[in-house]
């Protein structure tokens, strides 16, 4: 029984991971797709949206590492990741205003 439940908690735990991992994969779409178009007019709106989409994203990691279902150096990882990537885009961004 106690392996049974140990493999359970082992699937959750992959599973929390590829999930969080999708949502991941799904901002750096939207950051490369604004990396791409940095020579149109900047869209605060789309800077928004991103900026909702990294707060959402990092509350999802910080709930899935208090429940245990992710370890804290891999949500921190996930996160830190996004985070470069969106200040690259920042950078970018402010780069080409001046």
């Amino acid at each position: 029984m106690a392996s049974l439940e140990t493999d359970t908690i082992a699937n959750l735990k992959q599973k929390a991971l590829r999930l969080l991992q999708e949502d991941a994969d799904k901002i750096e779409k939207l950051i490369a797709i604004q990396m791409e178009n940095l020579t149109t007019r900047q869209c605060p709106l789309y800077e928004e949206v991103l900026d909702t989409q990294m707060y959402g994203f990092s509350r999802a990691v910080e709930f899935a590492v208090r429940t245990g279902l992710v370890e804290e150096g891999a949500g921190k990882q996930l996160v830190s990741q996004l985070e470069r990537n969106l200040a690259l885009l920042y950078e970018a961004l402010n780069n080409r205003i001046e």
